[in-house]
């Protein structure tokens, strides 16, 4: 199974608006949305059934037991996080709790527990498909780990789709470098603007790192065609395959209105994308572009 991951620098360059035609033009019977602190692939791909559910664990949170503490103030004289308040008697603040465990090591009366803390929940989508994704609740941390589980719900076996496709996550952190970790190719949705073309460079120097072959598309092309042209021109220098440019499209908003993606309209969005979209088909299965 071959996994093509989408990628963007920054939020809003159309990341999840081709993924989601992407699933559509190969009928793919694996997927996920790992962008895990707002996921909306669901919103245009709209399943007909419910989830399996599985709350995700991160890392334990501190936990103080009123009976024996002593309000000694040393937890809170400790903590690097300012996490811990005492009004009047010491309790921990889990939004800023980052699970360290000094307060409990210092604690003189045993009187503080590290205990599991939900920082999720896992959805998996499986009928005729599989379709995995995940939600980080407000104010937690490990999105990398959750990102990971993400990816381990879609399996790795052969027998029953040959392409599988991953809408991840903007910027170059935790999340988006756990996305990129096992996949065959990265495709990168580069804005044709000053701070997009920074944002495109620092996403393929993070899938440089990782040795993950790269590919690249510019949406919204015709919003600034002398920037169009200096994308194009990075990626000949770098001899980095370009897959083409979609054009900016009212179309685009009103399938995404309808909970449709920009192939299931007439429109030059949708046709542009469909035309990247096959020499897709030929680097990650024949190792070429054109």
């Amino acid at each position: 199974m071959k996994k093509l991951l989408i990628l963007s620098g920054k939020g809003g360059t159309g990341k999840t608006t081709l993924a989601s035609a992407f699933i559509r033009l190969s009928s793919a019977r694996r997927y996920a949305d790992c962008d895990v602190d707002s996921p909306n692939l669901h919103l245009v791909l709209s399943q007909d059934m419910e989830p399996v559910i599985q709350d995700f664990y991160g890392l334990d949170k501190a936990w103080i037991n009123p009976d024996l503490c002593t309000n000694c103030g040393l937890c809170r004289e400790h903590c690097r996080f300012d996490a811990i308040r005492s009004d009047p008697i010491h309790r921990v603040d889990p939004y800023g709790c980052e699970g360290c465990s000094v307060c409990q090591i210092v604690c003189p009366a045993s009187a503080i527990t590290m205990m599991p803390a939900a920082a999720g929940v896992l959805m998996r989508y499986e009928n005729h498909h599989l379709f995995s994704t995940a939600r980080l609740n407000m104010g937690s941390g490990n999105s990398g780990k959750l990102v990971t589980e993400v990816k381990k719900q879609l399996g790795n076996d052969l027998d029953d789709t040959e392409l599988a496709i991953i809408d991840g996550s903007p910027g170059i952190g935790c999340p988006v470098i756990a996305s990129i970790s096992g996949v065959d190719l990265v495709l990168v949705v580069a804005e044709p603007t000053v701070s997009g073309i920074s944002d495109m460079e620092r996403i393929l120097e993070t899938a440089k790192i990782f040795r993950t072959p790269t590919a690249v598309c510019v949406n919204k092309y015709d919003v600034n065609q002398a920037n169009t042209e200096k994308i194009e021109g990075h990626c000949r220098s770098r001899k980095i395959p370009y897959l083409g440019r979609i054009p900016y499209d009212p179309k685009a908003v009103m399938a995404t209105n309808q909970g449709k993606t920009i192939v299931d309209l007439p429109c030059p969005s949708g046709q542009e994308t469909e035309r990247v979209f096959y020499k897709l088909l030929k680097l990650i299965f024949q190792g070429k572009a054109g």
